[in-house]
């Protein structure tokens, strides 16, 4: 795969700013409580999904010490049109449990305090400190790890070093940009059937439009 040059990289990283520098999550929350589970439950999950489930799991658990004390029963009951709904039932509650116990029932906005929670690794603590905070983070979703490679910014063959590589080549405005390519990726250059002529605006600069294949 050809790789992206420098000068076009940089066109990129501008264009993308320009079109999303407001862009924020898809997701419905209202506090950082409630951004978590979103985040957590979208794993796998459309937002749209996991946006129809959250107001009744939000009512019903308001906060942290609510949640800590469900049955997980009844929050599987909830949650059971989300992809993996028996293990992030029990992650929420033992997250919920850990909240209360070691953090006063408030959400560090830390990274390394975030991955200490059940069902939060890297990536889901990199994109609640990105959409809460505008953290200077990367965190690749399949949206993005699709845009990287078809843009020739990478060409890595995981989530993990596909991060590493977008950080090393943007370095700055992390946050705007991976909300961007998350709504790039999700409306123009989709998986099936990306919009190459009529809406795409780096499609001059797209490097595997026939030819990638998400992984």
């Amino acid at each position: 795969m050809k790789k992206a040059t420098k000068i076009e990289i940089d066109y990129i990283k501008t264009a993308l700013i320009e079109r999303y520098g407001e862009a924020v999550t898809e997701l419905n929350y209202s506090n950082a409580y409630e951004l978590v589970i979103a985040v957590a439950l979208s794993a796998q999950c459309t937002d749209k999904r996991v946006n129809l489930i959250t107001p009744e799991l939000f009512a019903a658990y308001p906060n942290p010490h609510t949640l800590c004390n469900a049955q997980l029963n009844d929050v599987k009951k909830i949650i059971n049109t989300c992809s993996f709904f028996n293990n992030k039932a029990i992650n929420l509650i033992a997250m919920a449990k850990r909240l209360v116990e070691v953090y006063d029932g408030e959400v560090p906005l830390e990274e390394k305090e975030l991955i200490t929670l059940a069902g939060v690794g890297q990536k889901t603590a990199h994109v609640v400190l990105i959409e809460y905070t505008q953290a200077n983070l990367m965190a690749v979703d399949t949206h993005v790890f699709r845009v990287s490679h078809r843009l020739g910014l990478s060409d890595d063959l995981t989530p993990a070093t596909t991060e590493a590589t977008l950080v090393k080549k943007f370095k700055t405005n992390l946050h705007q940009l991976h909300q961007g390519m998350v709504l790039f990726g999700r409306y123009i250059c989709t998986a099936k059937n990306p919009k190459c002529d009529d809406q795409c605006f780096l499609q001059p600069y797209c490097k595997t439009r026939e030819s990638f294949k998400p992984r």
